[in-house]
């Protein structure tokens, strides 16, 4: 069985976990009965999950974001779809291994599914880059949009990642064009569009293939222009303040919800998806299968301009009249 991992405001769940651990051992070597013992411990465990989970800061909601153990894109792929047929290659420069995606079927509809892929070991973390596409990545996500609009199958996009890949070779190759091209196309694609932030939801990375009728975050999620390490790193020249940019970001699912930025909210199994995948998986299933059959009730020229007039209203401002020299400037 594959050992459970605790990120540092869990400590009082390992401190359980591991009294349960114990329990167990005494009662396999010296024949003990410890299940009252046990039983009271499980319910312990449930009641400080409760308090812990019902108190999450931004700054922890980001940790479980980026929990080792958390399902990502092909997880989902593998359990919610069937018939999953892998497409490869931008048909410019290569296949990105951070990007998957191909046809499949939901509940027995054809759908088009892309996201990008972290990686569940090292080795695989590496092969995928961390989740961060090059240009070809966008690009490969592209071409296969189009197909689906080709053939008026839905879009479904899983957004997990820590941003594009920002090296010198993926600007040579027009890193900020590819996504900018993905997000004109994205606004005016014939076919519904869905789009769920299953992990991290970072700048242009996530935009990429983050444009849609329907954005959703998952619970545990942030979605953000920058992560909170780097914003501290800008502002107060040191990673030490990450919490606090955590909370000044604004990322988390409440508040890009007050904003207008994300449509729905996911919610997860107590203790966040990596504590009960299938779960999660059967939650994310729901609302894509109601989601879809939703929007495509809706004519296409119709569901272009809610989408175009939704993105039309994101944003705010203030104006103000400064003086300058005599002037005022608005």
């Amino acid at each position: 069985m594959k050992s459970m991992q605790f990120l540092d405001f869990e400590k009082p769940l390992e401190d359980l976990y591991t009294q349960i651990n114990k329990l167990k051992e005494i009662s396999a070597k010296n024949k003990v009965d410890v299940t009252n013992s046990i039983r009271e411990l499980e319910t312990a465990i449930e009641t400080t999950r409760s308090q812990i989970y019902d108190n999450l800061t931004p700054w922890q909601r980001v940790q479980l974001s980026r929990h080792p153990d958390r399902p990502y894109t092909l997880y989902y792929i593998e359990k919610i779809f069937t018939n999953f047929i892998e497409l490869y290659g931008d048909r410019q420069v290569k296949d990105d291994k951070a990007m998957v995606g191909g046809m499949a079927m939901l509940d027995g509809n054809p759908v088009m599914v892309i996201g990008q892929q972290k990686g569940i070991n090292t080795k695989m973390r590496q092969m995928r880059n961390f989740g961060m596409a090059n240009p070809e990545g966008y690009r490969k996500a592209l071409r296969l949009m189009k197909i689906a609009e080709k053939f008026n199958h839905p879009i479904i996009t899983f957004i997990d990642t820590p941003g594009a890949f920002p090296g010198l070779e993926a600007e040579e190759r027009g890193q900020a064009e590819a996504i900018a091209r993905n997000l004109f196309e994205m606004v005016n694609m014939k076919v519904p569009v869905v789009c769920v932030i299953i992990g991290e939801g970072a700048s242009g990375g996530a935009l990429g293939i983050g444009v849609g009728d329907k954005v959703a975050m998952m619970e545990n999620t942030w979605y953000s222009v920058i992560s909170p390490e780097s914003c501290s790193s800008i502002l107060w020249r040191s990673w030490n303040f990450k919490e606090k940019a955590a909370e000044q970001l604004k990322l988390t699912y409440k508040d890009m919800a007050g904003f207008g930025l994300v449509d729905d909210v996911v919610p997860e199994p107590l203790g966040g998806a990596h504590t009960d995948p299938e779960r999660m998986a059967a939650i994310l299933k729901d609302y894509l299968i109601n989601t879809i059959a939703g929007l495509s009730e809706i004519d296409a020229e119709a569901r272009i301009n809610q989408r175009i007039e939704k993105l039309s209203k994101m944003g705010f401002y203030d104006e103000l009249e400064i003086p300058v020299n005599n002037l005022a400037i608005a």
